[in-house]
């Protein structure tokens, strides 16, 4: 990626629930990611930048995060904002069956800036459909999380997917920056890499 253009730049913050964050064990770095999250959202706001919260609706037959029940809700400590956009998925991808491609289009966005959980499952998933699609992407790598898996535990995952991400051979490219530099860009200080 080689500019940081805050107009034709969108946040998503994906699937950040009370059913997945509220959870024992929780997240890794759950208090550290929810809180990169509202410093990189209320950055983004101020350029002014779209922000967009991509929330899971669970199906009936698996009984979790069904939509209106408090576990579905977006996470408490979240900053969400009046002018923020909420697109509702059934699946991983964020673009499947969904008006988030057509939104970001009709916007002109370019770029887009990813957040959220889970870092193995709609992050990693979202992420290669924006690239296919030819977004620009940013991954914040200190406000995405997940959990232990049975065959890796979350650190683990959360390292081979940074490395994963920033060899994808797409267009535009992944560009992984902490949620220090992603605000750093939205101040205007031009384009922070790691």
């Amino acid at each position: 990626m080689n500019n940081f253009n805050p107009e034709s730049t969108a946040i998503l913050v994906i699937d950040v629930q009370v059913g997945v964050f509220e959870t024992d064990p929780p997240p890794i770095n759950r208090e550290e990611v929810l809180k990169s999250i509202n410093r990189v959202t209320a950055a983004a706001r101020a350029a002014p930048t779209l922000v967009i919260f991509i929330q899971h609706d669970g199906h009936p037959n698996e009984h979790w995060l069904l939509p209106d029940t408090a576990e579905w809700s977006l996470h408490f400590t979240l900053k969400v904002a009046g002018n923020d956009l909420l697109i509702r998925k059934t699946a991983c991808d964020a673009f499947y069956q969904t008006e988030l491609e057509d939104y970001l289009r009709n916007k002109g966005i370019e770029t887009i800036v990813v957040m959220g959980y889970a870092s193995d499952f709609c992050i990693d998933t979202t992420i290669r459909s924006a690239a296919s699609k030819e977004f620009g992407v940013i991954v914040v790598t200190d406000a995405h999380t997940t959990k232990d898996r049975p065959v890796l535990n979350a650190a683990q995952i959360m390292a081979h997917h940074q490395w994963m991400w920033s060899s994808l051979i797409c267009p535009k490219g992944v560009t992984l920056l902490s949620a220090d530099q992603v605000i750093r860009n939205f101040n205007g200080e031009g384009l922070q890499t790691a």
